[in-house]
């Protein structure tokens, strides 16, 4: 079924109800779209004798004005109902795929307003109820978006995570209005934990904002992302969201694995306890080849995957197949095995960037550690700090600096 077109009420919109419509000038002074109001239980629609001042029913003619009409309405803004006589009992605004947009009816119950906006390129119908009994129907259909935002999210639903994971959003156009789409996004936890919202270019180009909390997750939070952003508008170049995006997750073990270049060891600790202290040898100092520092974020756990140096603008220095690789950034550094590297293992940095153990321990490190894992790597033979953007790099800047890159701050 196509898009259809606002229509005024003519004394059918309940299944009793008679009378004819009337019209009702809209606060803003636009032309509205007005509905009769009549009583349930009103005489049959051909009853035409009736005068203007009532129905047949002997209830007062009362009628509504709808601030959007027609086949192409302002997207972008709430939906406001208003009530020429008598008050308001209850409002129903719905789109073509069921959603609901709630609303509150004001302290004169003359007005009902919209809490969100209407989405771009979507149906609705009206529904009014007023305190005589009397029902009124309205639809209207937005105009259509020329260009639609979307966004992935990380983690990803109803998955079990390590305490330094961050909720991410990546957005697939540029996020101008970085204040009002920061507004419609709510995250709700089950210990109230304290955390902001962060914006960056992503390591893409694209735009990104991350919730991190002030301090490492507690085990065992669940924590929710109800992003609604259907109705928001993205700004120049960024086009409109046309739905929301919920997510929810849960933190996992308490897990940080600490990396000492220096003393070229790994060491995965839980609950504060030592679980593994692995040799390992790290990315070469003094160059490009260099491991970075500060606190990465495990990614991913991708197994068994080709590395090729080339990729990382290394050129030729290398092309095989790695075992138990664990991402830590988006530039290409790793932790995984590196049987090649024995002779190093524990004694000196002599890798192109990643963390490399034996085939044994980096299985044990493997098996044991969580996406959303913090590595927090130490020594003086790093290249610097894993940036904002590489990976998830939140956790190398202080709360304050954090809290600073929120655009409602």
């Amino acid at each position: 079924m196509g898009p259809r077109t606002a229509t005024r009420s003519t004394g059918r919109t309940a299944a009793r109800s008679t009378g004819s419509t009337a019209r009702t000038g809209s606060a803003a002074g636009a032309v509205a779209l007005v509905l009769a109001l009549s009583g349930c239980a009103g005489a049959a629609a051909s009853d035409a004798g009736t005068d203007a001042k009532g129905g047949a029913d002997g209830k007062p003619r009362t009628a509504i004005s709808v601030n959007l009409q027609g086949t192409r309405a302002k997207a972008g803004v709430p939906v406001k109902v208003t009530l020429a006589e008598g008050k308001l009992t209850e409002v129903t605004v719905t789109d073509s795929k069921g959603g609901r947009l709630a609303g509150t009816v004001s302290a004169d119950g003359r007005g009902w307003t919209s809490a969100r906006s209407a989405a771009p390129g979507t149906a609705y119908s009206v529904r009014a109820q007023d305190d005589q009994g009397g029902t009124a129907t309205a639809e209207f259909t937005t105009a259509a978006p020329e260009l639609v935002n979307k966004v992935t999210l990380a983690p990803g639903g109803n998955r079990t995570v390590g305490v330094a994971q961050p909720l991410s959003i990546v957005f697939d156009h540029p996020v101008k209005n970085r204040a009002e789409v920061e507004k419609h996004l709510k995250v709700t936890t089950s210990n109230n934990t304290e955390g902001s919202w962060g914006w960056m270019e992503d390591w893409s180009g694209r735009s990104r904002v991350d919730w991190r909390p002030k301090e490492y997750w507690k085990p065992g939070t669940k924590v929710t992302l109800n992003a609604e952003l259907s109705g928001v508008d993205s700004g120049e170049g960024g086009g409109w969201f046309v739905r929301d995006y919920p997510m929810s997750f849960t933190i996992g073990k308490q897990q940080v694995v600490k990396v000492d270049l220096d003393d070229h060891r790994l060491k995965l600790f839980r609950d504060g306890a030592l679980v593994r202290d692995a040799p390992m040898s790290a990315g070469t100092p003094g160059g490009e080849k260099a491991s970075w520092g500060g606190t990465a974020v495990l990614m991913s756990k991708e197994g068994t995957i080709n590395m090729r140096s080339e990729t990382v603008g290394l050129g030729d220095a290398y092309d095989k197949m790695v075992d138990y690789s664990m991402r830590l950034t988006w530039s290409g550094m790793y932790a995984h095995a590196a049987p090649w590297n024995s002779a190093f293992l524990g004694s000196a940095n002599k890798s192109s960037g990643c963390i490399g153990m034996s085939d044994s321990d980096a299985a044990a490190i493997y098996e044991a550690v969580q996406v959303g894992d913090p590595f927090e790597i130490t020594g003086d033979d790093s290249k610097g700090t894993v940036a904002l953007n590489n990976g998830y790099g939140a956790w190398n800047l202080d709360w304050s600096q954090w809290q600073a890159k929120s655009a409602l701050r």
